[in-house]
């Protein structure tokens, strides 16, 4: 274990790394902040951060830098989450309640979180497997084609086409769109295949191939790959931290491209709770150089959907974390008020 101490000149050594991108020495330490220790006294506390492996020397000049662990130990031990600024939270508030449907607010999300942090910020929209069923609609397109519209309790709508084996009419039509809402709406979305198995037996014979047809449709929809969707936004802000990447930003890119890899480290965060990922504590080798900031939202105790940043691991840890939750919170709020 750390000695209170030492664990201080981490910290200051994280700090003064993370606002300079400058190697920090033990001159510059006593100089900066208030240690209460001499110089030589520091330096003997840097030697032993750097034999156990939270700080190292990058070439030969005095200085150290954090390393994966020192960063984990910071996070862990020592920073706090810095809270917005009251303007800050009104100009949230503000930008997030002008969004006029769901994809509107995960976009104004993206945007909000890549300008606060200065990072790449990534939302996963509302899983339909956490979601619950608002309303199911059904549209008379031709005698033949029905238009399928499922909207969800957190505001996302899907909608299928359906060719009926047989012509429909509308009084038909209306009597299957509210004996099938009478079944699902309210439901999770795991629950509905088991509610709407039966349902055609309900009709009359001529019926019930349009019923099965609509249902079968329905449950498609629930199982979809592309349920998952994600939106990623502030990839520019990369370049500004070419240095901070060992070899070079490419393979940080590529990883960025692959939506399995973001739905992946948005997975493992938690549903509450700010969860941070550092370097090498990223499964894909593409993202080794980098952290990730990521917490769950949603407008009860089980989240809905994740969105977090991704940046280099010479992050401002404390002022991240604190934009990722506040506007986790806030895009849970906007939710359950939808």
């Amino acid at each position: 274990m750390l000695s209170e101490r030492r664990l201080e000149v981490l910290r200051a050594i994280v700090q003064d790394y993370v606002g300079t991108e400058e190697p920090v020495g033990s001159k510059a330490l006593t100089e900066r902040h208030r240690l209460g220790v001499s110089p030589a006294t520091v330096r003997n506390d840097m030697a032993a951060l750097e034999e156990e492996g939270f700080i190292a020397q990058p070439h030969t000049s005095a200085g150290r830098i954090p390393t994966d662990k020192g960063y984990r130990l910071f996070v862990d031990r020592l920073a706090g989450v810095k809270p917005l600024s009251t303007p800050e939270r009104r100009a949230i508030q503000s930008f997030l309640d002008s969004a006029v449907d769901l994809d509107d607010v995960v976009g104004r999300t993206v945007r909000l979180l890549a300008q606060l942090t200065r990072q790449v910020a990534v939302v996963q929209y509302p899983s339909l497997t956490r979601s619950t069923v608002r309303h199911v609609e059904l549209l008379l397109l031709s005698p033949t084609r029905v238009m399928l519209v499922l909207i969800t309790d957190t505001g996302r709508v899907e909608q299928r086409m359906v060719d009926c084996p047989a012509p429909v009419g509308e009084i038909a039509l209306a009597d299957l769109r509210a004996r099938l809402n009478s079944r699902v709406v309210g439901h999770r979305f795991t629950d509905v295949p088991q509610l709407v198995q039966d349902l055609h037996e309900s009709f009359e014979q001529g019926d019930r191939g349009t019923v099965s047809t609509v249902v079968a449709t329905l449950l498609e929809t629930l199982v979809e790959e592309t349920e998952e969707r994600l939106m990623i936004g502030g990839t520019a802000n990369l370049t500004r931290f070419g240095h901070d990447f060992p070899l070079m930003i490419r393979p940080v890119l590529e990883a960025l491209e692959e939506q399995v890899v973001l739905l992946k480290l948005l997975g493992e965060a938690k549903d509450s709770g700010v969860t941070v990922r550092i370097g090498h504590e990223n499964a894909h080798e593409g993202l080794n150089s980098t952290s990730v900031v990521a917490v769950g939202y949603g407008s009860g105790d089980e989240a809905v959907g994740k969105l977090g940043v991704v940046g280099p691991t010479r992050m401002d840890y404390p002022g991240t974390m604190g934009a990722v939750r506040a506007v986790a919170r806030y895009v849970g709020q906007i939710l359950a008020e939808s």
